[in-house]
């Protein structure tokens, strides 16, 4: 699989000036991290999970989490895992080619090691568990479950934690549970594939919950919870994790407090381009309207602001929202520009330089470490031609 394979090769050559490299299961856990994209949560209930993993892989989504905690009731429990096994096997027996990368979100540890049994050979399916409300008190049995099953199934598993628990949210202890998790996460460091935060719970600590019209980082509360964890797990000097950006709740149309975020010059740029197979406008403004229809210009500020605050790629809840996260992942052709430059005068002995595109000074050993970042994205996710936006870019993902 790669990002942006659903595209035509044409479409591909025209957008990318460096196309998207091809990954697997197998591949190195950096790679993978990095590719994680806009990670598509399921509810584990649904009778169409197979065809609803095959729909969205053939829409660009690489990375889907089929939900047995929060996204179901209890009582849906013993059928929701009947189900997850029953599509699985299915999935396996009619060829999984093209499948998007695919986690289990659990509730217990035994949950974990009871369905790695349960699915038999249809485990070779699935990249790894997702682990709900992880603590250092509730993470050491999630990864011991995990390791005890890596033996069992004899082939590789990653973990997804989740920070979501009130341990995070309240400031007195938040210390101490961070540093806890970090001494946790390092004994098992090369089953960690990436840190995830789940800032619906977070909020709910405290009875909040933001419009389509705020980020998270517009709420103070939540805003300091991110910054501590990147803090502490996202740390570039080899210590550190991949850390995802939170979930974006909203998908459905509303009436608007504020205006929308979105300048229209950007997409003007883009127009025109070709229509969607539903026959609608998807030139640069109709793409500017459709973002802004169903809540999105938020979507989009929030994804920049997370990789501003060190966080890379996304939980999401709706399809609509995965084209934006991966879009907004290709690196630029000025970031590849500028990231080539840092590691060749780094390479040199250091010192500073004006950018290629005299805007910026490119200083060799602080940027070092943002410049190894940028070229791992740029692995992932593709280089953009110089004359290429991100709404060309967005408009050809969500028309495919």
């Amino acid at each position: 699989m790669r990002h942006f394979g659903h595209l035509a090769d044409d479409v591909r050559d025209r957008l990318f000036l460096r196309q998207p490299a091809s990954f697997d299961r197998d591949s190195d856990a950096a790679v993978l991290a990095t590719a994680l994209g806009g990670t598509l949560y399921s509810p584990a209930t649904r009778p169409t999970l197979v065809a609803d993993i095959r729909k969205q892989a053939a829409r660009g989504v690489v990375s889907m989490v089929l939900c047995l905690e929060d996204a179901i009731a209890d009582h849906e429990v013993p059928d929701a895992e009947a189900n997850l096994v029953g599509q699985l096997t299915g999935l396996r027996s009619d060829g999984a080619a093209g499948s998007p990368l695919l986690f289990v979100r659990v509730r217990t540890p035994g949950q974990l090691t009871d369905l790695t049994s349960r699915l038999g050979p249809a485990i070779d399916l699935l990249t790894g568990y997702v682990l709900p409300k992880f603590t250092e008190e509730s993470g050491g049995p999630f990864l011991e479950a995990l390791t005890e099953a890596e033996q069992h199934c004899g082939r590789r598993l990653f973990a997804m934690p989740v920070l979501e628990s009130p341990e995070l949210a309240h400031l007195e202890s938040r210390r101490e549970q961070l540093f806890g998790i970090e001494r946790l996460l390092d004994k098992f460091r090369d089953r960690i594939l990436a840190v995830r935060l789940g800032v619906t719970d977070l909020c709910s600590a405290y009875g909040l919950r933001r419009s389509p019209d705020l980020t998270a980082y517009d709420v103070a509360l939540v805003a300091g919870v991110i910054g501590d964890v990147v803090n502490v797990l996202g740390r570039a000097d080899g210590t550190g994790h991949t850390v995802t950006g939170p979930v974006w709740e909203y998908f459905p149309v509303q009436e608007r407090m504020f205006k929308p975020q979105l300048r229209r010059t950007p997409f003007l740029a883009a127009d025109p381009l070709p229509a969607s197979d539903r026959g609608e406008p998807l030139g640069g403004l109709g793409v500017r309207q459709q973002l802004i229809e169903h809540d999105l210009d938020g979507l989009l500020r929030e994804i920049e602001l997370d990789r501003a605050n060190g966080l890379l790629g996304k939980t999401c809840i709706h399809p609509s929202h995965v084209p934006a996260v991966h879009a907004l992942s290709v690196v630029t052709h000025e970031e590849y520009s500028d990231a080539l430059d840092i590691l060749d005068r780094h390479r040199d002995g250091g010192g500073v330089s004006r950018s290629a595109y005299t805007n910026k000074m490119n200083e060799a050993k602080p940027h070092r470490a943002w410049a190894e970042r940028v070229l791992l994205r740029a692995e992932a996710f593709g280089v953009a031609r110089e004359d290429v936006s991100f709404a060309e870019l967005l408009g050809a993902a969500i028309r495919g």
